[in-house]
């Protein structure tokens, strides 16, 4: 089973500016997730953005700050799947109403919704907390997750080996950055190859 860019979303989890300096690889996790996000944006695959307790750990890094405007949502749970939910997986729409003669409402067809998008591709900080907390939220709603592995970290890197460990049990599918570019890609033909590869490079 492949990603596909037009059935995905990604889902950044808490790259703040208090947290990050303390992040074992911490600047290669935050490289790899503006990539994550620069090819999100190439492909018009829709991206979230969490904060956790923002007022505590500071808000979204620099570097991520202009590819997530509008897209941040703080909370102070550490699953963030509550307040991701509604816009990953939102409410079919109801059936129209009808006058009289329509049928009864529960032999109305739901109105046609928008395509879903149920795979998740997921990265952040920490990986044993926030990271595994969302990831096994989202699990349970039964949405596909994937892992982006050299994108996510903790303050050690037990921490961050026992969270992968578990998640890949859970039945999350743990990928690389590059194995997402060129998988939502697929092809050398693809019109957005040359960019997408000047990303990853």
């Amino acid at each position: 089973m492949l990603l596909d860019a037009e059935e995905s979303q990604l889902v950044l989890v808490d790259y703040q500016s208090r947290l990050m300096p303390a992040i074992h690889e911490g600047d290669r996790v935050l490289a790899n997730a503006v990539r994550l996000a620069r090819m999100a944006q190439l492909l018009q695959v829709p991206l979230w953005c969490t904060e956790e307790n923002p007022e505590g750990l500071g808000g979204t890094v620099d570097a991520l700050q202009p590819l997530v405007a509008g897209r941040v949502l703080p909370k102070m749970a550490f699953d963030g799947s509550e307040v991701l939910l509604p816009r990953l997986k939102p409410a079919q729409k109801a059936a129209q109403g009808g006058n009289a003669r329509s049928l009864p409402k529960h032999l109305q067809k739901a109105a046609p919704s928008a395509p879903a998008r149920e795979s998740i591709v997921l990265a952040g900080c920490e990986a044993h907390v926030c990271l595994l907390q969302t990831a096994l939220g989202l699990l349970e709603e039964e949405l596909e997750v994937w892992v982006v592995t050299d994108a996510c970290s903790s303050r050690s890197d037990r921490n961050r080996d026992a969270a992968f460990d578990r998640l890949a049990g859970a039945g999350a599918e743990l990928v690389t950055t590059e194995m997402v570019a060129f998988e939502w890609l697929r092809d050398a033909g693809h019109p957005r190859f040359k960019e997408v590869l000047s990303i990853v490079k």
